[in-house]
């Protein structure tokens, strides 16, 4: 393996990271950003509604702007756009102010987040074998550090610009230093091989939309509803109460930590049918839970079984479309934000007028709908992933050194 791929991996794994990192300090302070800026309970819900939409305005924008542009040159400078966002949240002082920051943090996260995983599966193409889910787990890991330095902000009363101006002062030029390496695949922006026009492209690629929406609807339940669940349903303390968030995030970095191995030697798509299984009965063992424990115990299955699904779902679209990746993912990536505008409401509304054990049971049923479009995510013989993963390529992309 050439040293350019070994760089362009490990530059690319630190966006990853970073991304990471930045999203859960936004997330994970939002009563504080709520208490800052004044915004009453009536009016959060359209600004946290408002950095998805424009994620997937920003998602679309990409679409178009690769078939000029390079990913590498979107990552490089939608990075700072984000991390520079996240600082102008916790700086501002008017609802004007933060408006824009996070209108600027949800478009930049939009093309950050299709122009990464254009990268990843471009690279993985390149590879010759899976190692999409380590890019993934990357994520994670700065996930836990970003809500790990969130905690510490909020334990000594730290005001937000004093928690999120050293995190950015160290990403930011890490970042930018780190793009320089990365590699871009061949993949061009236009139409899928074979294909007549963008109708009967995403035709194809509507099963893997539909999987990564319902792996979003169950990403977002826990995210936004595993506390508030475990408090009042399950009676546990309000300490207890911020575990299984965390214990989801570990248990998904471990997880896709060794999913790579798992897809080398049995296959994406026994890769992904196990995960939906897993994730199916995680949710079955929260809504029957007696107690904080077994339900803690859900939480982890949960961690475990929906890990693998996004990062295969992006390399199914890239051995989807050879020769239109950028666009298969720029399109795909637009469902991540729509399963998180849908999940959350959705649990809300069904606990509110049925009750949140049954609630559990909508995602779990849409995580098992996912075996039915398993087969997706099974390699033609003629592309990368057949079982017989070539160890190298000819084609190591470019190098993304200039604009």
């Amino acid at each position: 393996m050439t040293d350019v791929l070994r760089r362009g991996r490990a530059s690319l794994a630190f966006s990853f990271f970073a991304q990471g990192a930045t999203f859960a300090l936004l997330v994970t302070r939002i009563p504080a950003i709520q208490d800052r800026y004044g915004v009453s309970d009536g009016l959060l819900p359209v600004f946290l509604a408002a950095v998805p939409i424009l994620a997937g305005v920003g998602s679309v924008t990409t679409e178009q702007l690769v078939k000029r542009i390079r990913p590498s040159v979107l990552l490089r400078w939608s990075q700072p756009v984000v991390l520079l966002a996240l600082l102008g949240v916790g700086s501002g002082d008017s609802m004007a102010e933060l408006a824009v920051s996070l209108g600027a943090f949800g478009l930049g996260v939009g093309a950050l987040d299709a122009s990464m995983n254009m990268l990843g599966v471009s690279l993985q193409r390149s590879y010759g074998r899976s190692i999409m889910l380590s890019f993934h787990a990357a994520y994670s890991l700065g996930g836990i550090v970003g809500a790990s330095l969130a905690w510490a902000g909020a334990h000594w009363h730290l005001a937000l610009w004093v928690s999120y101006l050293p995190v950015v002062a160290v990403l930011l030029p890490a970042a930018f230093v780190g793009s320089r390496w990365y590699v871009d695949g061949d993949a061009s922006g236009g139409e899928a091989e074979g294909a007549e026009g963008g109708p009967l492209v995403f035709k194809l690629l509507l099963p893997l939309c539909l999987v990564m929406t319902f792996a979003y609807i169950g990403d977002s339940t826990v995210s936004n509803w595993s506390a508030k669940y475990l408090k009042d349903v399950l009676g546990s303390s309000e300490q207890v109460a911020t575990v299984p968030y965390n214990v989801y995030m570990v248990m998904c970095l471990v997880g896709r930590g060794i999913g790579d191995l798992g897809v080398r030697r049995f296959g994406a798509v026994a890769v992904v049918r196990l995960g939906a299984v897993v994730a199916a009965l995680g949710f079955a063992v929260v809504a029957v839970a007696p107690g904080a424990w077994v339900g803690m115990l859900g939480f982890t299955l949960l961690g475990l079984g929906l890990c693998v699904l996004v990062p295969q779902t992006f390399a199914a679209a890239g051995r989807l479309f050879p020769g239109a990746s950028d666009t298969a993912i720029a399109r795909l990536n637009v469902f991540n934000y729509v399963g998180f505008l849908i999940g959350s409401p959705l649990v809300g509304a069904l606990g509110d007028a049925w009750s949140y054990r049954g609630a559990m049971l909508v995602p779990m049923v849409l995580v098992l709908v996912t075996l039915v479009y398993a087969r997706s995510f099974a390699p033609s013989a003629d592309r990368y992933g057949d079982g017989h993963e070539r160890a190298r390529t000819a084609d190591v992309g470019r190098g993304s050194n200039g604009l």
